[in-house]
């Protein structure tokens, strides 16, 4: 089995001359700005506009659970998640996602267990099909597949789904994006198929040209499963046109959902 990490350095090698070549084919062709699918879980329905690689990483994300009347208690860390992007064409982008170390302990009745690793991979691809460029909304299809590694986190069997991305312009220095999410999820209780569906809203606020925050809900719903929700907010910071600094929250409104999640990462491109 191959480290998920040797993975990442297999994707540079192969589209980084690529990223060379086509970054020097459009030199007179505006560039779009840079917009990014993290940190909210919201996703962008733009692109990463052709032959530019992106790179989504998360520095660390904090995630806490109890149940007082079950005496349990869940804490995950996640160390340096990341999401590679390229654009394989100006209205389409290649994503590959690396769910790395995890540190994940539970405990029971006073019982304490910890499981530590790495998880999945999940590759994406989004295409865009209006407002890449222009224009008050943008949508998006994002199909994606979920690649098990077989390790101690790893859900240990293939998975995979359909992100619908919107977004609207406000008057300014508003924003708006919907979405709406299906995810096959191929080990249910009994040995099952079934599907889990995620709706999201936020709203942007951009409070100068580099500082800018958000608010966001979100609900996910499956058969037979306890309804979720929650409330996330956080904030992102330009250190320059290509690189951007974020941090944020996840509040459960929910039985069901992570009480708390806290988070921070980078987001650049070249």
């Amino acid at each position: 089995m191959k480290n998920p990490l040797s993975l990442s350095r297999l994707f540079l090698f192969v589209v980084a001359p690529s990223v060379l070549s086509a970054g020097e084919a459009q030199p007179t062709q505006a560039l779009r700005p840079m917009v990014t699918d993290r940190p909210d879980t919201t996703e962008s329905p733009k692109s990463v506009p052709r032959g530019f690689f992106q790179v989504e990483a998360s520095f660390f994300d904090y995630s806490r659970d109890a149940d007082a009347s079950k005496r349990t208690r869940e804490e995950q860390w996640i160390y340096g998640q990341t999401n590679l992007k390229f654009g394989v064409a100006q209205n389409s982008d290649l994503q590959v996602i690396l769910n790395s170390y995890s540190t994940a302990k539970e405990t029971e009745a006073g019982q304490r267990s910890t499981a530590e690793g790495f998880g999945d991979v999940t590759v994406r691809f989004k295409q865009n099909l209006w407002g890449n460029d222009d224009g008050l909304t943008a949508l998006a299809l994002m199909p994606y597949v979920n690649v098990p590694t077989r390790t101690r986190l790893s859900d240990k069997s293939w998975g995979g789904g359909l992100i619908v991305p919107f977004s609207i312009a406000l008057p300014a220095p508003f924003s708006m994006g919907l979405m709406t999410q299906c995810d096959w999820l191929p080990e249910a209780p009994g040995g099952r198929q079934r599907f889990s569906f995620l709706n999201s809203v936020t709203f942007g606020v951009a409070w100068t040209e580099k500082l800018g925050s958000y608010f966001e809900f979100v609900a996910v719903a499956a058969r037979k499963n306890p309804f979720e929700a929650s409330f996330n907010s956080g904030v992102t910071y330009a250190l320059h046109p290509d690189m951007v600094l974020d941090a944020g929250v996840r509040i459960g409104m929910s039985r069901a959902a992570q009480d708390l999640g806290v988070f921070t990462g980078v987001s650049f491109r070249y």
